[in-house]
């Protein structure tokens, strides 16, 4: 697959996600699905409320629709790898659904119990386990910068399910300010695109991974401050069990750390402040996830995010650098 290709992936998802966008966004007004603000965030964000969730739909679509019609351009048929991408993008994006409808359909603002949740992604990472089993699919991981590689046998189901569960959740807690997680995992996707593209090639998970950034880069363009539309839990679980499992896909397990370390952070910021808060009484911040400690010491939303992209940015090069260079 050449440049050329590439290009084209990405622009083709870009534009059917801005070309979905004028369409969806009335859409979701009309039916009153706005996004419910909840009272212990920035006070700050309260403008937001009901401003249309549920945008995610919008990103699932491009990508699965790009990816099909760009593998089947290259490729003449479809195999077993952008099958599975897509099962846990709309798998988890499901889940996110469910999440979301019950929040603002059912006026039930914490959606989906964190059991419910937690079961749905579990069943979903094993089937993903289960079908990469079906296909002979090595179970050893790769020491990033190294040759050095670590059999992991039937302990690679419990990898796949701790990297599916714990990166949609990750990504998902990122989601939190305009623009901030469509500019951070556009940025991700764009790192394992590359990668993918540059290491063995895996044709179908570049173009799905390139899809995906598109699609994040189109709907950006309304998701940006002041946003018009969020992607809801519907994007970001999908987002992230995609990621993951592209990470899975192109056997750089480890490395998800490092080019999703902006989502590492904002999972550890939220682990340390409940840690710190029940065993001392005492917030490390002003609020987790860490995005919501730098607006309250008076930080623009604005200032945040971009800082958040530029950190993101330097773990994406870092991860490349560590993949491509150092290997």
């Amino acid at each position: 697959m050449n440049i050329y290709g590439l290009i084209i992936t990405i622009g083709i998802a870009f534009l059917i996600t801005v070309l979905l966008s004028p369409i969806f966004i009335p859409f979701l007004r009309r039916l009153k699905f706005g996004q419910s603000i909840r009272e212990e965030g920035p006070k700050s964000h309260m403008k937001k409320t009901g401003t249309p969730t549920m945008g995610g739909v919008m990103i699932v679509i491009s990508i699965v629709i790009t990816s099909i019609i760009m593998v089947n351009k290259f490729s003449g048929s479809i195999g077993y790898e952008l099958w599975l991408l897509i099962f846990v993008l709309v798998g988890y994006g499901i889940l996110g659904f469910l999440d979301d409808f019950i929040k603002v359909a059912m006026k039930r603002n914490l959606g989906l119990t964190s059991k419910q949740k937690m079961a749905g992604q579990i069943v979903i990472a094993l089937i993903f386990f289960y079908i990469l089993q079906s296909q002979g699919f090595s179970t050893y991981i790769k020491i990033p910068g190294t040759n050095i590689q670590w059999e992991l046998g039937w302990g690679y189901a419990l990898l796949i399910i701790f990297m599916l569960v714990g990166a949609s959740n990750a990504v998902n807690l990122t989601d939190g300010l305009d623009g901030l997680l469509a500019g951070t995992a556009a940025i991700a996707f764009g790192a394992f695109g590359i990668l993918a593209w540059y290491g063995f090639p895996q044709n179908e998970v570049t173009i799905f991974a390139l899809a995906a950034v598109g699609a994040l880069l189109g709907f950006l363009v309304f998701n940006a401050h002041p946003a018009k539309v969020f992607m809801g839990d519907t994007g970001s679980l999908a987002l992230g069990g995609a990621i993951a499992a592209i990470a899975i896909l192109t056997k750089l397990e480890i490395l998800l750390v490092i080019i999703g370390g902006v989502f590492v952070i904002e999972t550890l910021s939220v682990i340390i402040q409940v840690i710190s808060f029940k065993t001392t009484g005492k917030r490390v911040f002003k609020m987790s996830p860490l995005h919501h400690h730098y607006e309250l010491i008076g930080w623009s939303e604005w200032r945040v995010v971009t800082t958040f992209w530029l950190i993101g940015l330097i773990f994406a090069i870092l991860g490349i650098y560590i993949e491509v260079w150092i290997t």
